[in-house]
């Protein structure tokens, strides 16, 4: 998760978690010791962020204008656009091993810091620094949220489940942009095979993603661990004494106050 952009944290972060994660394959700084390639200690997209953007095409609305464009291109004017793209990139891949080399040399002096620092040590610091963003212990997906103002875009967010709540957030930014205690969840499913349904409350979100039935299988083994399923509402007390002690919800989550209900798949039966 460290590695693919899924734990939020400082540059500076990052990289005495590399050094620390070199401490731990291989023990105190040696020249001769083994190395691996920066990608398997450092996020690649950290370094790729650095890199200047793509020059911005206005697009060509005339028809014309396209047809003469395709035409440019086929001939020497294609060629030196060709020619431009390749000094471009060739400079882009310049600048990337550059980073690169003051990344790993970044973390090589973090690195030499821990000598005398044993495996397991290393290891407790490393998921120390982890355990230190507020959504440590949640799993993450992908999503595109449908937005609320008709005809905008959806919105790429991840969507956070864990033991306590669900969560979105912008990616790379710590903390959430709203979290849902598993009591207001009222509904969830699939609306078809790439489209999940989280009610809220009075709340609908839609999410676009390739992980439904993940996200349903999670969610559906927490809100058990929970609970909430049997649990009464205020409103309608049993009648009579019961017969057993009431379920117990782990410490820290919010109360629930209804019975949450699991929607199948648009399509399928069930009794």
């Amino acid at each position: 998760m460290v590695l693919r952009g899924y734990v939020p944290t400082s540059e500076e972060t990052l990289q005495t978690l590399a050094a620390l994660r070199l401490q731990s394959l291989n023990s105190d700084f040696s020249t001769h010791a083994p190395f691996p390639r920066l990608e398997e200690l450092f996020p690649p997209h950290v370094l790729h962020a650095r890199l200047p953007p793509p020059p911005h095409r206005p697009p060509t609305k005339c028809r014309g204008a396209r047809l003469r464009a395709g035409l440019l291109a086929g001939g020497l004017w294609g060629q030196a656009l060709a020619k431009q793209r390749a000094e471009r990139d060739q400079r882009l891949r310049g600048r990337l091993r550059e980073e690169g080399a003051s990344t790993m040399a970044a973390i090589v002096e973090k690195w030499k810091l821990l000598q005398g620092m044993g495996r397991p040590e290393a290891m407790a610091a490393y998921m120390a620094l982890v355990r230190e963003w507020p959504g440590f212990g949640s799993t993450l997906f992908d999503v595109d949220l449908h937005a609320s103002p008709v005809g905008s875009g959806p919105q790429r967010l991840w969507l956070g489940i864990g033991a306590k709540a669900v969560s979105l957030y912008k990616p790379g930014e710590p903390e959430p942009l709203d979290s849902f205690c598993y009591g207001r969840i009222s509904s969830f499913g699939a609306s078809d095979s790439s489209t999940f349904r989280l009610s809220v409350e009075d709340r609908d979100l839609l999410f676009e993603t390739s992980q439904v039935d993940e996200i349903a299988q999670l969610l559906k083994t927490y809100l058990t661990s929970a609970g909430a399923q049997q649990l009464p509402r205020p409103q309608e007390p049993p009648t009579s004494p019961p017969t057993s002690e009431p379920p117990v919800l782990p410490q820290g989550l919010c109360t629930a106050v209804g019975p949450w209900q699991h929607q199948p798949p648009v399509g399928s039966s069930h009794s």
